[in-house]
């Protein structure tokens, strides 16, 4: 989609801080953290929403660069969040797919 500002980014459109990319997924820092450590995880191709993803591998693959992230970055073992919030009542805001990948603090507190 090429007004997508994650398609930009994942097209090199637009400068980020890459944390990891492979062949089908680009991860990023985030521009507004919410934790210390605050990575968006996303697939190159354009999904808008998790709904319209029947690509299992992409989504398993988002899974694992989160792992391996945690596993770079040293807080595997200490803990971290992953979340794909979903359409407008889910918190999407960027219509994308993406996983926000959060740590480097303890996170307490509910997510609704």
């Amino acid at each position: 989609m090429s007004d997508c500002i994650f398609c930009k980014i994942a097209r090199k459109e637009l400068k980020s801080t890459i944390v990891l990319e492979t062949e089908k997924l680009v991860a990023i820092k985030d521009i507004n953290p919410q934790a210390p450590t605050h990575i968006l995880i996303m697939p190159k191709a354009h999904y808008s929403t998790m709904n319209d993803c029947d690509d299992r591998e992409i989504l398993a693959d988002m899974l694992d660069a989160a792992k391996k992230i945690a596993r770079d970055l040293g807080i595997d073992k200490r803990g971290y969040r992953t979340v794909i919030n979903t359409n407008s009542e889910g918190g999407q805001t960027v219509f994308h797919l993406h996983m926000h990948f959060m740590g480097g603090k303890p996170l307490a507190g509910r997510m609704g």
